[in-house]
């Protein structure tokens, strides 16, 4: 089927997840064939010039979109979040040496339990009692300033949270922004470390974007296999083995989108408006709507929450689907709905949803 004829849906999904238009069009025609080379994205050498070109462009849209600092190296690596959660640990940690944790949910609870199979791991706060619905208050963590880094989720994708301040640690601090990487400015003072899957905010599935300051790299162990150190990465340009190239290459071109639109601060602009429609629509509900996080810490990328009744969520997703909206369900840990809506995720499709919910609400309240 020719493509310009199919009907693209308003896409939801918490990840794998919408993409820009341009980008994905652009994409098409690079896969038959990159800037003129006769030969498609997928089937140029990783060694030769044009995807060392690829690989360029990636690194100098990356830092400069995101103002990244010269101290830093920027990876592509394999593995998704998941492998970060183990690779830090063993990058780090030693059996006498200590890590704090802020357990904020599934992603944080994860990575705590790959970290304790490495070192001692405090967890400094944790959201469990009161169902990850709200964040601490960042004057209130009680850091230890002997352990060798802080780790924290910046944005939860199945509860809806996002830090609005960036905690301030007395040790070098990393953070998971795997769904709401380059969806607002990023603190690197704050920051020693910042990591993203891509496939939420990013790109396609298959890279995780790396950012890691040059000391706490040059810490890191050198006594494991290669593929699992940062410094052998940092040194092949992230080319140690064959990379995810069609993965890095759309991560250029998201780049060179966001810088489009205003860059950083202009997406968080355009953001803040997207999720407000739905957060009025939800606070205006006559408590139809529920939100399942707490106000102060709405995530702008994944909103959560739910109707007075399963069976009532199970209608709502029925007919959005009717009205071409799909991936509305809410992860199975916490039920309800949800509605992912990353960057790309067009400002009208927020508006037209937020219409359906009041007509929904209206009709079935």
């Amino acid at each position: 089927m020719n493509s310009t004829t199919t009907t693209r849906k308003l896409n939801f999904s918490a990840g794998p997840a919408v993409l820009p238009e341009s980008v994905v069009r652009q994409a098409q025609e690079d896969l038959w064939d990159l800037d003129g080379t006769g030969i498609g994205l997928l089937e140029h050498s990783h060694r030769g010039k044009a995807i060392s070109d690829v690989f360029d462009k990636a690194d100098a849209l990356c830092r400069k979109v995101g103002n990244i600092p010269e101290d830093f190296e920027i990876l592509y690596l394999q593995g998704g979040a998941s492998l970060q959660f183990s690779m830090i640990p063993m990058a780090l940690l030693t059996k006498d040496r200590q890590a704090d944790y802020i357990n904020t949910g599934s992603w944080t609870k994860k990575a705590i339990e790959e970290a304790q199979r490495f070192g001692q791991i405090n967890v400094i706060w944790d959201g469990k009692e009161g169902s990850y619905r709200d964040l601490p208050d960042i004057n209130e963590l009680k850091w230890n300033s002997d352990a060798t880094y802080g780790y924290y989720c910046s944005n939860n994708t199945i509860y809806g949270t996002r830090w609005a301040q960036t905690p301030k640690a007395p040790t070098p601090l990393i953070s998971d922004m795997s769904s709401e990487m380059y969806s607002r400015p990023i603190d690197w003072d704050a920051h020693d470390m910042i990591y993203a899957g891509a496939q939420k905010n990013l790109g396609p599935a298959g890279v995780t974007l790396v950012a890691i300051r040059r000391g706490l790299l040059e810490q890191a162990s050198k006594d494991l296999p290669a593929m699992l150190r940062y410094d052998i990465h940092a040194s092949k340009g992230s080319r140690y083995n064959t990379p995810p190239v069609f993965a890095v290459y759309f991560l250029a071109q998201v780049f060179e989108w966001i810088q489009s639109n205003g860059g950083l601060k202009g997406i968080e602009e355009l953001n803040e408006r997207k999720a407000a429609y739905i957060y009025d629509v939800i606070d205006g509900s006559g408590g139809f709507y529920t939100g399942h996080a707490a106000p102060r810490d709405r995530s702008r990328m994944n909103i959560t929450f739910r109707c007075p009744s399963e069976e009532l969520e199970s209608a709502f997703i029925e007919e959005a689907s009717n009205h071409d909206m799909a991936n509305l369900k809410g992860h199975r840990s916490v039920g309800g709905l949800r509605a992912s809506i990353y960057n790309a995720f067009p400002e009208a499709g927020c508006r037209q949803f937020a219409e359906f919910m009041s007509e929904f609400a209206r009709t079935h309240g």
